[in-house]
């Protein structure tokens, strides 16, 4: 009978998880902490399992984001998408993807520090309800926003760091590939390396097509 208690168990951790996550989207998707509210069409919450070992972590929604209310939908997110099947992962079953901010700052300019100040608790409850064993920190802002003013994404990344107590990858963000395809061969290495620390600690028998 043990097996079916710790079923139950988990089950009932699950559901509570589930709704302490509906919980914050309502108030985050009611934000109106900073003048970003004002400019956007939606506020982006995240999408993925919320229970994913891997955590993906953007800058800010873009354009396409803010107009279709969903993370990672534009060429960057498509590019995304293309580097996680190559890992044998996809956003329904092994990754959750949000954003050090939920709104687009208009123009797509960098977040300033008073929108990361005001947007990043929101962020960190996600990680600590969601519980990824790895955080994938994509680009400059995710990095410093998450790591250390003090970071730079050309000399971190594809190493791991600690962030949250839990391992973090900082990579190139996919804008950055788009505008400058030679970071492609750098962004497939950063990627492989987590794709083998997945099956270290996670899952043994992952596959991945292309690793």
């Amino acid at each position: 009978m043990k097996p079916v208690r710790d079923f139950n168990t988990g089950l009932c951790v699950f559901k509570a998880v589930k709704m302490k996550i509906e919980a914050l989207k309502r108030e985050i998707l009611n934000c109106q902490r900073c003048g970003l509210a004002e400019t956007r069409n939606h506020v982006i919450f995240g999408e993925g399992n919320k229970q994913a070992p891997i955590f993906i972590i953007g800058e800010a929604p873009g354009r396409d984001e803010d107009l279709k209310g969903r993370p990672f939908v534009g060429e960057s997110g498509q590019l995304l998408d293309k580097i996680l099947h190559a890992c044998g992962f996809n956003r329904h079953q092994h990754v959750f993807i949000s954003n050090i901010l939920k709104c687009r700052p208009p123009g797509n300019r960098t977040p300033s520090p008073e929108e990361i100040s005001n947007c990043k608790p929101y962020l960190l409850q996600q990680i600590n309800l969601v519980d990824p064993q790895i955080l994938i920190l994509l680009g400059a802002t995710a990095l410093k926003s998450m790591v250390g003013q003090d970071q730079k994404i050309t000399k971190v990344r594809g190493t791991w760091v600690r962030c949250e107590n839990r391992l973090a990858m900082p990579v190139y963000h996919p804008s950055a590939v788009l505008r400058k395809p030679a970071l492609k061969r750098e962004t497939w290495e950063d990627f492989q390396k987590i794709v083998y620390k997945y099956r270290k600690i996670i899952n043994h028998s992952h596959y991945a097509p292309y690793t």
